[in-house]
């Protein structure tokens, strides 16, 4: 008879000095203090393959317990209990993402009597709070660091320009992967036309929400470590490889996380949550296009800003910059009860609409 064991995952987010950051951490079981929740037999730090031990241990995971029905009243207190126990975080903003249970998100030899589900969350944080509600000492016993999200997803940052590796590397193999790519018959496009309209090729348009799909077309294409991984295989001398790894499923579970965000910053004022109290204009593009991966036109930015009447005034300036005083805004919260929906709404790459 197969168990089923239930884990929480947490993908936790926040913005440093302009860069989108994930909180990652290595949970060797004699780091565990008397507080932190037991590991289940399966949790990556204590995951066996083929592959060499040294390639599992170097990749980082997402905070990780498993839901102790005893001990936890729901699955929210859960996460909040043990992440609180791993990495001293007192989370603000969560939400709940998605159920992974795919089999396969485990290697080991002897797990065939266990099945692991997983319930991802997304939970968002302002970095400078951490520093107050954080355990440094306790964090760093886990092997903790914030990491920017885009090492494991370089291809998703277009701040800049278009990523040169997109043109130089990854959709050349793609493409090579597509031509002969069989259709097994369960997805309704082919192997090809999801390269064209998860990557914005040939005419389609990069949508930056769609950063699940082009990882799950790249897993596929086996076109990142993941892919051999699960299967307990090495790859091929040569084979490319794209972005940092990350244990289990938990570079799936960031990437629906991060989509997510992308998305919901649209139409929620969740971008409010990685903000401190009081920002000037230009901290808050910043941080949005730290999250969206895309430059946004200035001048366009704040008249959406002021079209969505989403922050005030606070009276007060800064001269952090260095330059003329900037004014500083709040979020203006009665906003939440004047309409449904209230958010930055960023369109397409060449485009904004108001919201």
């Amino acid at each position: 008879m197969v168990s089923i064991a239930i884990g929480l995952n947490a993908a936790i987010l926040a913005v440093r000095a302009l860069t989108p950051m994930v909180l990652e951490v290595h949970l060797p079981d004699n780091a565990r203090s008397n507080d932190t929740p037991a590991l289940s037999p399966h949790h990556p730090a204590t995951a066996e393959s083929k592959m060499t031990t040294a390639t599992i241990g170097n990749q980082a995971s997402l905070p990780f317990g498993p839901f102790e029905p005893a001990r936890h009243r729901t699955l929210e207190a859960g996460l909040r209990a043990w992440v609180r126990s791993q990495t001293g975080l007192r989370l603000g903003y969560v939400e709940q993402l998605y159920t992974f249970g795919d089999r396969g998100r485990r290697v080991e030899s002897d797990a065939g009597d266990l099945h692991e589900v997983s319930i991802g969350y997304l939970a968002l944080t302002h970095l400078a709070e951490t520093a107050n509600n954080g355990n440094d000492k306790q964090l760093n016993g886990f092997g903790g660091r914030w990491r920017s999200w885009y090492s494991h997803f370089p291809w998703e940052d277009w701040r800049d320009d278009r990523p040169a590796m997109l043109d130089g590397q990854l959709i050349p193999a793609l493409r090579d992967w597509a031509a002969t790519a069989t259709d097994d018959g369960n997805k309704a496009l082919s192997p090809m036309q999801r390269l064209r309209l998860f990557f914005g090729i040939d005419g389609a348009v990069w949508d930056e929400e769609r950063v699940l799909e082009r990882y799950e077309l790249l897993y596929e294409a086996g076109l990142v470590l993941e892919h051999y991984r699960d299967r307990g295989e090495n790859p091929s001398t040569g084979t490319q490889l794209f972005g940092l790894p990350m244990q289990m499923d938990h570079r799936r579970i960031l990437a629906t996380a991060i989509s997510r965000l992308r998305s919901k910053l649209k139409y929620r004022p969740v971008i409010f949550e990685l903000l401190p109290d009081s920002f000037t204009l230009t901290e808050l593009q910043a941080t949005v296009e730290a999250i969206s991966g895309r430059h946004l036109h200035k001048q366009n930015f704040r008249r959406l800003v002021e079209q969505g009447q989403l922050v005030e005034q606070t009276g007060a300036s800064s001269t952090s910059t260095g330059g003329r005083p900037a004014k500083l805004f709040r979020f203006r919260r009665s906003v939440l009860v004047e309409r449904p929906a209230p958010g930055l709404r960023v369109g397409s790459v060449n485009k904004m609409d108001a919201g």
